[in-house]
């Protein structure tokens, strides 16, 4: 009872401005709390790159000590069988002889052990960096994924905590439609920083260790074996070019305002199909006009995600795309040889489908989702042209 008087009289007098001043202060805390999140983030990925570079030049020198240890190896072995030979004919060579064949088969097997010493002790550095690299990897995942759902808290705090209005269930419904956008644009930036991470930030990462291997191959050793290494940093570079490009292509591919829907999917499932390497069919029926962008751009989204779908949940190794545009409506359909599943076991909430249902809604269309373990998915969609 105590408590309850307690809480009654903490904000006396209380009104929409004291509910606001409350808001305030904990979008205050939260947001602080985003930023520390952040900024164990960033620390993080410093000390990956770090770690990235440091392993890289570890791998060199391993291969090189590797090299050194064959020859020692063979050398070591050659003078064993020289001291061998000394010694069963130990009259026939002068002391000085002896002392000298001993000496070198001694100074072999010396800097051999301290060879493979060395090689032992970088080899246990190489795996000690990459079992931290592993952890750090696994820190950003989720500190990553924690700053989402902490995006997600401010959103809400910020905009749709604060527009509730007297009709409570039509607000609930607004809030929980705004949080699911809101879920899937975090989703969405989250991946394509994690596309631009692990692609061509790393590469070019990469790049810059290249350029300093070439380099010091140039002073070290000579400009042959430095070209060589260049040759491999511009296939880096290339690999890299590519990668940026497909992300771009993937936001928005431009061909679809160039060339229509037709050819902009049979463009894109040939990239999937080389990038994954998989099989991927393509059967269009079409009298080749051009639709209204927003016809084309929901058609285009629809495919690309039921082709994503089957690609990363499903598992599949074979792909049936099949597009048919006429007059009056456009079907999509996408079946799958994957692992299937239960439908109503399945997250039939999840981003994706949500994302796929709201944007066939919009059109007045229909979506089918068929699924069996072991025998594959199959997603159709309907939807009308109106004039």
């Amino acid at each position: 009872m105590a408590n309850k008087q307690h809480k009654q009289h903490k904000y006396p007098g209380a009104n929409l401005n004291d509910l606001d001043t409350i808001i305030d202060e904990m979008v205050e805390a939260v947001h602080n709390s985003k930023d520390e999140i952040y900024n164990i983030t960033e620390q993080a990925r410093v000390e990956y790159e770090t770690l990235t570079e440091k392993i890289a030049r570890l791998r060199i020198e391993i291969e090189e000590i590797i090299s050194e240890n064959d020859l020692l190896e063979r050398k070591e072995r050659v003078s064993r069988q020289r001291l061998a030979t000394v010694s069963e004919n130990f009259s026939m060579y002068s002391e000085k002889e002896i002392q000298k064949v001993y000496e070198t088969a001694h100074n072999f097997q010396v800097e051999y052990r301290m060879k493979q010493e060395r090689e032992q002790t970088l080899r246990k550095e190489r795996d000690d960096i990459e079992r931290r690299l592993r952890s750090i990897d696994d820190t950003i995942e989720r500190a990553e994924s924690l700053v989402g759902k902490v995006s997600i808290v401010l959103n809400y705090l910020t905009d749709d905590f604060k527009e509730i209005t007297s009709l409570i269930e039509d607000a609930k419904e607004k809030q929980m439609f705004g949080l699911k956008i809101i879920e899937a644009q975090e989703e969405e930036r989250r991946r394509i920083s994690r596309e631009i991470h692990d692609g061509p930030a790393q590469m070019m990462a990469n790049v810059l260790i290249r350029a300093d291997i070439v380099d010091r191959t140039y002073r070290e050793r000579s400009p042959e074996e430095a070209l060589v290494e260049i040759k491999s940093m511009r296939k880096m570079v290339r690999e890299s070019l590519y990668e940026v490009r497909r992300i771009i292509y993937n936001l928005r591919p431009m061909a679809l305002d160039d060339l229509g829907i037709v050819p902009t999917i049979r463009k894109y499932l040939q990239t999937l199909s080389d990038y994954h390497d998989l099989v991927i069919h393509f059967h269009e029926q079409s009298n080749h006009e051009r639709l209204e962008e927003k016809y084309e751009v929901a058609i285009f989204r629809l495919t690309q995600e039921a082709v994503q779908n089957a690609i990363k949940h499903a598992e599949a190794s074979v792909i049936d795309v099949k597009l048919v545009v006429s007059k009056t409506r456009v079907n999509v359909s996408v079946k799958d040889d994957g692992k299937g599943f239960i439908l109503y076991e399945t997250k039939s909430q999840s981003f994706g489908l949500i994302g796929m249902r709201e944007r066939v809604d919009m059109l007045d269309g229909t979506l089918e989702l068929t699924s069996n373990p072991g025998k594959g998915t199959h997603v159709f969609i309907n939807i009308p042209l109106k004039d």
